[in-house]
């Protein structure tokens, strides 16, 4: 009995989700780790069909019955379970055929996955636009030194220049450069540091409403969904300001000209406790969610739109998002994207506070 007890002890503290299947494929015992992750306890999910879990994935539920028959074990990997919140979920787990009065059950060993791939994606993602940040940064050096010199040497040769009409001419180069000096400067993002400040976020996001509402002159919708429970957190309200600008605006833009029918830009507040962004996992982070009902961002932009100079319209200069994700970047933070026709959703993830662990 004590033995029995030791075994049910150490199942139950188990980090792994451990269901126990009979030959019915029949939940006869789930440990609180399987309950945390299918989001019900095992009194609700008692005597359940397993095929439940992957829906339309009958190949799955196969392969269990294949087990059962056979008795041999398998692991899958990265496979979809949807919980009862009907909740998607990427899991990794194996599953052993165990002798029981004369026929096989099964036990799963479930191990879930979408904590670490998160991770893997955000972590990539911040590494790409650090590469992207570099790389523009040594290109401005090799830019603005040049153009700095074409300026100056305009502005002697104007002085010497005895004909007014030639003026024209080299206000011409004059004015280039400038502009060129002007693209390669918002390309790098702020140059400033934060001025860090108590910040409201729905503060930020209502004068983000009222400037795209008076662009837009009434023709986008603007829904909120806020959630007023938010706390303060420390931040620079005009970067901030300008990195949700840039999406909304982009949003904005996308809609006209896709001449979307009953355009609308919904804007979402939640916070999200124990979020790994990047390598650092945070207590407690504010989610901003942006999201637009119009034609999606292509395929093959997406995996780009953070990157400087990358636009999906032809008049963009595809610097907004890129200066964006730099603004969240120094707020610890970052931004992702999800798209498909009829909808594009941004999420911000901002740290509420900085004391964060590495997850390492």
């Amino acid at each position: 009995m004590l033995v029995n007890d030791m075994y049910k002890k150490i199942l139950e503290n188990l980090g792994t989700a451990v269901v126990l299947l009979d030959n019915q494929l029949f939940i006869q015992y789930m440990n609180p780790a399987a309950e945390m992750l299918l989001a019900a306890s095992a009194r609700q999910l008692s005597r359940r069909d397993i095929a439940e879990w992957f829906g339309t994935d009958a190949d799955q539920v196969e392969g269990l019955r294949h087990s059962l028959r056979s008795g041999h074990p398998f692991t899958r990997r990265e496979a979809k379970l949807r919980n009862q919140s009907e909740q998607m979920l990427t899991v990794d787990y194996t599953v052993n055929p165990l002798p029981m009065q004369q026929e096989n059950w099964l036990l799963l060993e479930i191990e879930a996955r979408d904590r670490l791939i998160r991770i893997e994606r955000e972590e990539e993602l911040l590494t790409r636009h650090a590469s992207a940040q570099m790389l523009v940064r040594g290109l401005a050096h090799e830019i603005k030194n040049p153009l700095g010199g074409l300026r100056g040497a305009a502005q002697l040769l104007e002085r010497e220049l005895d004909d007014i009409s030639l003026h024209d001419y080299t206000q011409v180069i004059i004015e280039e450069a400038d502009r060129l000096r002007n693209l390669v400067d918002r390309m790098l993002g702020p140059r400033k540091l934060p001025d860090i400040n108590d910040v409201n976020i729905h503060a930020i996001l209502e004068r983000v409403c009222s400037l795209v509402a008076a662009e837009s002159g009434g023709s986008v919708e603007l829904i909120r969904d806020y959630d007023p429970s938010i706390p303060e957190f420390r931040g620079d309200a005009e970067q901030l300001i300008q990195a949700v600008l840039n999406i909304v605006r982009n949003s904005m833009q996308a809609l006209q000209t896709s001449h979307t029918q009953n355009p609308s830009i919904k804007l979402h507040t939640r916070t999200m406790r124990q979020i790994t962004l990047g390598t650092e996992k945070h207590r407690l982070v504010c989610c901003v969610r942006i999201e637009d009902n119009g034609p999606g961002i292509p395929e093959e932009l997406l995996s780009q739109v953070f990157y400087p100079m990358v636009s999906g319209r032809a008049d963009g200069t595809g610097l907004g998002l890129s200066i964006a994700q730099s603004i969240l970047n120094q707020h610890h933070g970052l931004i992702e994207c999800d798209t498909r026709p009829g909808r594009t959703l941004f999420e911000l993830f901002i740290p509420l506070e900085l004391n964060h662990e590495s997850v390492r």
